[in-house]
């Protein structure tokens, strides 16, 4: 199995942002392509943002849930 992770560059880094699927608003951290299958026989790859709520916690979500603010 490679690396379980690798950073990506994205537009919005340190910007405010949405999460659609939950409403939550807050900056983005990171944006991580993340291995995340449960087998070593067969990898699993899914791109997740980062995001830093008001109260200091950070949620996952796809990339494709966020939005600028």
């Amino acid at each position: 199995m490679s690396e379980q992770y690798a950073y990506v560059p994205h537009r919005l880094l340190r910007k405010r942002v949405r999460d659609v699927a939950s409403g939550l608003e807050g900056e983005l951290m990171a944006v991580v392509n993340e291995n995340v299958s449960a087998s070593v026989l067969r990898e699993h790859w899914v791109e997740l943002a980062y995001i830093r709520g008001p109260s200091g916690r950070e949620i996952s979500t796809a990339v494709d849930n966020i939005e600028a603010v």
